[in-house]
């Protein structure tokens, strides 16, 4: 997008990740729209800093007061020695170097209603209840869009109002469903049967559209119809009675339809509210909050100051005037009896200010944002109340006290009038490994730095050996553009130490995993006070839960998926373990799908990509290898099937055959591989399949999912063509350590000497029609082929001299020529199948298998991690004071959880019980047994042999429901 606001084309390579969330047309229409966000407080720079990332058109920051010691427990963009400066303007160039596509202006003055007419987007935090009614009756009758946000310790607020019509374009953010369709009935009901290779997937009230039906052509490219559904395969669409008979095929496809959302002003909604619940344990709060927090604006008003911390006579005040609020109140709003003591909480902590508390409701807040300004996903209609009082102290006789609450003149007063000091002294003696310094990684650091975390005698060690790239600036915000192919780790701990220069953080390079041991070791572990996962993949993920339940240490786990997150503690002796449940594994794409039968992008892309990696990376690894590694063959030849002839047939054409020794050979191999791969084995599967073809029962062979194929022809005047050969050739020429070159006239110039030899397709070839037909085949060995083969391979001491550079997939580099060669390759096959063609963004999402990021979703999440190491830190020794929790901002939808406890098995093991007969029963969850063991020094063997069985739960023969039965001796 333009620096200076004006409609342009959307920088992919900044925004890549974030528009897999939100489309192209979402994107375009938020930078159309000018947002003011009130309050610079930790609330309001953590909602701006995601709406700046987001891109919208403009961003002003609104605070008329200046900076305080409490506000440095949050504001990630104020320092010691801003106090007594104006927030917003000491806040505005920090916030500016997040987006240079965003221009960010600070303002001071009072919100009159002519100023916030050039406003699409007010957003209001810190303010007053008469602020409110004022501000937002006003934007009501104007059309401008409300969101109001607030936070008072552990307790958050969120209010949206986006006038009387709001479109909503697309209200869950799922890609839209797709099926092949088997039979439509000519009758009344008009049902339509997908094939049963998988569910549809629709809804009763979906709306979708037809393509490719033969006879019944009515259906193709209809307007969107309205579907019943019947079953898991079948649904119901119109009167189909009058239409052409069903003859077969067809793929039906579901249509987001637009919605159209009313919202009540602030003052009408006050009165009848409508709540989002975030946690169904808490059914009633939403309403005693409502009530609670219109009490604390009263008492505000009433006393211009908020209720001292943790001071029961403002408790009792606030009680007092909440009762007042609610005998005002009628119909909804009222409620039968409030919770004092829930009261009571909110008045004693109302002036604390977390970090934790503003990076959730900060999140929530900026995605409402993005809602307002796009239409895209389902808004919050209209009330949000969040708390996470189980932060609290666990013991009852605990009761904090108002001198221990009092603000101290340092930066943490707005967590010391929550927690008290003590709380504060811990925070800084811990001791947390980091793993992973990306999205996840960069908010729990700033949040880390907020709450003090290893600020006193103990330490954050954060590791990740990835460097910078651009497509990490959107929503990695400790990184900015002149950090790109810098380490991770250490800018990260670089950024937050700008942020608290008390935190001490040490940066590391390494991947975790076993080549890592001698570096994270036991001396490592045994100091850890806990561990926080910020990675992207599973593997590494359950990696490190296996080391943390070994050595016993909590564990922070997290996830995002687009606008989905989740959060997950695990809890030595408490909670089960991150693996003790895991996601099935993904649907993998058969074999002969791919190479014989695609019926969609996500095929070919599978099958480009698979090009990709067996022409630019196996063989020419395996020619290295071939070249350097005495023992290469003999490896080789005991690969089980198949597999042997394979790779020294690889080995020989990338040696021999197809080694090219100049540029114009690079083209030639170019041509000649795209003849063959989209002319010559279309021409030979048709030959061996003819579009007539039946099956044994009488079926069309083509049809279903099978579509039948048509070869093309090679043009130079065709710009797919030459893509093809311009991105093959060059990938050749580096493979090789030949110059390539971009001259798409030279190219088309070599290609005219080009001979292409004839092809005719020939009998006796076998096409494996399904995988099990293949994996019989590949049972065997042409042994005669593979001693040809190996007795005219040169020898490794002759093609030693060769330049050869195996070729590791990069999709974020637009100048490698790889993403090129993926596109066109799909592209090319689509069009042999015809199968609609995906553009560069969508093929990059699917062949690089892109995980969809925000900003906002991060953000959140993290607050939520953060909320679970303040019970951590305080030693919660329950399973219900901790959380687990899901949410989908786009429905939007939270759902929280007890964690599941750790599962006890019996153990028969007399060196761990101190009294009782051999083989006595004592019942202990896993982890435990592990710390028992140990104690024990039973030596490795048991030790290791107990900690296999906890972390990967073998079982042995011996099972008692509902325990396994373990015997170690």
């Amino acid at each position: 997008m333009a620096k200076n606001g004006n409609v342009a084309e959307i920088d992919e390579g900044l925004y890549s990740r974030q528009l897999y969330v939100l489309g192209h047309d979402a994107m375009k229409r938020m930078q159309n729209s000018n947002v003011l966000i009130s309050g610079l407080r930790g609330l309001g720079v953590e909602i701006a800093k995601n709406v700046i990332l987001g891109g919208v058109k403009s961003v002003t920051l609104h605070d008329q007061g200046v900076a305080e010691w409490r506000d440095l427990s949050s504001q990630f963009y104020l320092r010691e020695e801003d106090l007594g400066k104006n927030r917003a303007e000491v806040s505005q160039n920090r916030l500016a170097e997040l987006n240079s596509y965003v221009p960010v202006t600070s303002y001071t003055g009072a919100l009159t209603n002519d100023y916030l007419t050039q406003f699409q987007v007010v957003v209001l935090t810190n303010s007053t209840l008469d602020e409110q009614m004022h501000i937002g009756d006003f934007c009501h009758s104007k059309g401008i869009k409300l969101i109001i946000a607030d936070t008072r310790g552990l307790f958050g607020q969120l209010f949206c109002d986006f006038g009387d019509e709001m479109m909503v374009y697309d209200t869950n953010g799922e890609q839209p469903l797709s099926a092949m369709i088997s039979m439509i009935t000519k009758d009344s009901a008009g049902v339509v049967t997908c094939l049963d290779e998988a569910r549809h997937g629709f809804e009763t009230g979906d709306h979708v559209t037809f393509m490719e039906v033969q006879g019944m052509t009515e259906l193709n490219g209809c307007p969107p119809i309205e579907i019943k559904v019947l079953g898991p395969y079948t649904f119901s669409i119109c009167d189909t009675s009058s239409f052409s008979d069903y003859v077969r095929g067809g793929i039906v496809t579901q249509v987001k339809m637009p919605k159209k959302v009313a919202f009540k002003s602030f003052s009408s909604s006050m009165s009848e509210p409508e709540f989002l619940l975030t946690d169904f344990a808490k059914f009633d709060r939403p309403g005693q909050l409502h009530v609670g927090f219109q009490a604390l604006h009263a008492f505000e008003k009433k006393h211009s100051r908020s209720p001292k911390p943790w001071n029961q006579s403002d408790a009792d005040e606030l009680v007092a005037l909440a009762n007042d609020v609610n005998a005002a109140q009628s119909g909804p709003a009222k409620q039968d009896e409030l919770d004092e003591g829930l009261l009571k909480k909110l008045s004693c902590m109302a002036a604390g200010d977390l970090a934790p508390v503003n990076a959730f409701i900060g999140g929530l807040a900026a995605q409402e944002v993005m809602k307002a300004c796009t239409g895209k996903f389902m808004p919050i209609m209209q009330w949000l109340y969040f708390d996470a009082l189980e932060c609290l102290p666990e013991a009852e006789e605990t009761v904090l006290t108002e001198e221990e609450c009092m603000p101290r003149s340092c930066r943490y007063d707005g967590q010391i009038a929550v927690f008290g000091s003590k709380l504060q002294d811990l925070l800084g003696k811990q001791r947390y490994f980091l793993v992973g310094a990306g999205a996840i990684g960069c908010e729990l650091l700033k949040n880390f730095a907020m709450m003090g975390l290893a600020t006193g005698e103990g330490e954050v060690i954060v590791t990740d050996m990835d460097t910078i790239e651009k497509s990490n600036l959107n929503r990695q915000f400790l990184f900015r553009p002149w950090d790109v192919t810098k380490m991770k780790s250490e800018t990260a701990a670089a950024a937050v130490k700008q942020m608290n220069p008390s935190i001490r953080i040490t940066g590391h390079q390494n991947r975790v995993g076993p080549d890592t041991e001698r570096i994270y070791d036991d001396d490592f572990f045994e100091n850890l006070d806990g561990v926080a996962n910020a990675l992207d993949n599973v593997d590494a993920r359950m990696y490190m839960d296996r080391r943390c339940v070994y050595y016993r240490k909590p564990l922070l786990e997290s996830g995002t998926l687009g606008t989905k997150g989740n959060v997950q503690v695990v809890i030595p002796f408490l909670t089960e373990s991150y693996s003790s449940s895991q996601d099935p594994p993904e649907k993998s794409i058969p074999i002969c799908t791919l190479k014989n039968f695609p019926n969609a992008i996500e095929h070919t892309l599978q099958w480009a990509r698979d090009e990709f990696e067996g022409l630019f990376k196996q063989p020419v690894e395996n020619a290295l290898q071939y070249m350097t590694d005495p023992k290469f063959m003999e490896r080789t030849l005991k690969l089980p099937g198949a597999q042997p002839l394979e790779v020294v047939e690889a080995v020989y054409k990338s040696l021999v055959s197809e080694y090219p020794r100049s540029w114009e050979q690079c083209v030639a191999w170019a041509r000649n591989h795209w003849q063959c791969q989209y002319s010559n084995n279309i021409r030979q599967l048709l030959h061996n399949f003819p579009p007539d073809q039946l099956t044994s029962s009488g079926a069309p062979f083509w049809s279903g999912p099978k579509r039948c194929p048509h070869p093309l022809e090679f043009s130079t005047s065709n710009d797919l063509h030459m893509d093809y050969i311009v991105a093959a050739a060059n990938l050749v020429a580096q493979a090789y350590g030949l110059q390539g070159s971009t001259d798409r006239a030279d190219v088309a110039k070599v290609l005219q000497d080009v001979k292409v030899p004839e092809f005719t397709p020939k009998s006796g070839v076998k096409i494996h029609v399904s995988d099990q037909e293949l994996q019989s085949a590949n049972a065997s060995v042409d042994d005669s082929r593979l001693e040809e083969l190996k007795s005219i391979l040169p020898s490794p001491d002759t093609v030693s001299q060769f330049r050869l550079c195996p070729i590791e997939f990069e999709k974020d580099d637009d100048t490698n020529f790889h993403m090129d060669f993926i596109v066109a390759a799909s592209n090319l096959r689509a069009e042999n199948y015809d199968i609609p063609p995906a553009d560069r963004h969508k093929s990059k999402l699917i062949a690089g298998k892109i995980i969809p990021a925000i900003a906002t979703t991060t953000a959140a999440v993290v607050g939520l991690v953060c909320l679970e190491l303040l019970k951590i830190v305080q030693g919660h020794k329950k399973l219900e004071s901790y959380k687990n929790g899901f949410m989908n901002l786009s429905l939007p939808f939270f759902a929280f959880s007890e964690p599941i406890a750790a599962p006890k098995h019996k153990v028969y093991a007399p060196d761990l019980c101190s009294k009782g007969p051999l083989y006595s029963e004592l019942e202990l969850p896993m982890t435990e047994i592990v710390t028992k063991v140990s104690k024990k020094k039973l030596g490795k063997h048991v030790k290791a042999l107990v900690f296999e069985l906890c972390c990967n739960d073998i079982t042995d023969e011996d099972v008692e429901v509902p325990y396994v039965r373990y015997t170690i001796r």
